[in-house]
């Protein structure tokens, strides 16, 4: 086993020639066309980034008894009060199934309440209680913390250019818009 990052991250021997560049010490091997193309160092880095983001507060949800989608539904509502399930279902492009599983777990456990809309009372709206809205920031504070670790290495043109990077991966055709009212 090899540990490759702060992490501890251990690749074993026999995968290490497949480890990210941009973790290793060591040259990337060469490859071949049409794989040259491929940025793999970005994918993996974006992997290990992203399963390091998100396993901060996956760590917090295990003690609620809630999975990533919990996360997702109560960042959002937290993030957009007045949220329309309609509108959610558009940000997190899951089915309405899906959705109502969670939102009512998330709605039994005080974690979101539901209102009905001022202008048509058929529709729902749902509004993070002061548990829901607790639970967000302990949720959100690992990831900003990590955040700010990582742009307190880089010049703010640099971070304002990750953002912009990150920002065009997005697939706005699928619902990848912030979020009403969101920062």
């Amino acid at each position: 086993m090899k540990y490759v990052n702060k992490t501890d991250v251990c690749f074993p021997a026999h995968l290490e020639r497949r480890m990210p560049q941009a973790l290793s010490r060591e040259p990337a091997p060469a490859v071949t066309e049409p794989e040259a193309a491929l940025p793999y160092d970005l994918i993996e880095t974006l992997f290990f980034a992203y399963r390091d983001f998100v396993g901060d507060p996956d760590r917090i949800l295990t003690r609620y008894n809630f999975g990533r989608a919990h996360h997702r539904v109560l960042h959002f509502v937290n993030r957009n009060p007045g949220l329309t399930i309609a509108e959610l279902l558009d940000i997190l492009q899951i089915t309405k199934q899906s959705l109502n599983r969670v939102l009512k777990e998330l709605l039994e456990q005080g974690y979101v309440e539901s209102r009905a809309g001022e202008a048509d009372r058929r529709q729902r709206l749902l509004f993070p209680t002061k548990k829901g809205e607790e639970l967000a920031l302990a949720l959100a504070r690992p990831q900003a913390e990590r955040i700010a670790r990582a742009t307190a290495q880089t010049s703010h043109a640099d971070r304002d250019a990750a953002f912009r990077y990150l920002t065009a991966m997005i697939d706005a055709t699928m619902g990848g818009q912030r979020g009403r009212g969101a920062a």
